[in-house]
């Protein structure tokens, strides 16, 4: 119904924004990545999503049109609500999301507050074909670093590692460079276990 407003930006906070638009305001709730990329300057352009419920009407604001396509992604699946994807999209960017889904990366998405691993498997089922799809993703890209991190998880456990902690080091390590080989993986993996 609504899908964007273009206005003065009256009022900014980490959760929502008051857009005045031709002598109206409008409330719309929005996560830190629109906060960290709305800029402070009068004039504001925002894309919207109506939620309509039977006890209330929430408008929710993204700073880019593909944040607002995850949102209503995300809201799509069984057990995720606005409240939920909001958090989400505050914890994670859109190119994480995505790569979280992409890659069924459960431990990722499940990190976000709210999500338990069931929400979380359903999340991927139900969202990785049209994300892949959608927004091109390569799947080799994804696939390989996934091997990669199956491999090098593996090496470890043989060297006498906890798979958990080791688990959450060849995240972090990951996150910083996906395009890593198992051998250098491994390696930095060692320096920080």
């Amino acid at each position: 119904m609504i899908t964007h407003l273009k206005g003065k930006l009256v009022e900014k906070t980490p959760t929502y924004v008051v857009v005045e638009c031709n002598g109206v305001g409008y409330l719309a709730h929005i996560s830190l990545n629109t906060f960290s990329n709305i800029p402070d300057d009068e004039a504001v352009f925002l894309y919207t999503y109506l939620s309509v419920k039977e006890d209330s009407n929430t408008l929710y604001g993204f700073a880019s049109k593909i944040e607002r396509e995850i949102f209503k992604l995300l809201i799509s699946v069984s057990g995720v609500g606005p409240s939920i994807a909001r958090t989400m999209s505050s914890s994670m960017t859109t190119e994480e999301i995505q790569q979280a889904i992409a890659s069924s990366d459960v431990a990722k998405i499940q990190s976000v507050k709210g999500i338990g691993a069931k929400t979380a498997q359903r999340v991927i089922i139900d969202l990785k074909d049209k994300i892949v799809k959608t927004y091109g993703i390569d799947e080799v890209l994804v696939s390989q670093s996934n091997t990669n991190k199956e491999e090098a998880l593996s090496a470890l456990e043989v060297l006498g590692f906890n798979s958990k902690q080791s688990g959450r080091v060849i995240d972090r390590i990951l996150k910083e460079d996906s395009t890593l080989s198992v051998e250098k993986l491994i390696k930095q993996a060692l320096k920080n276990l």
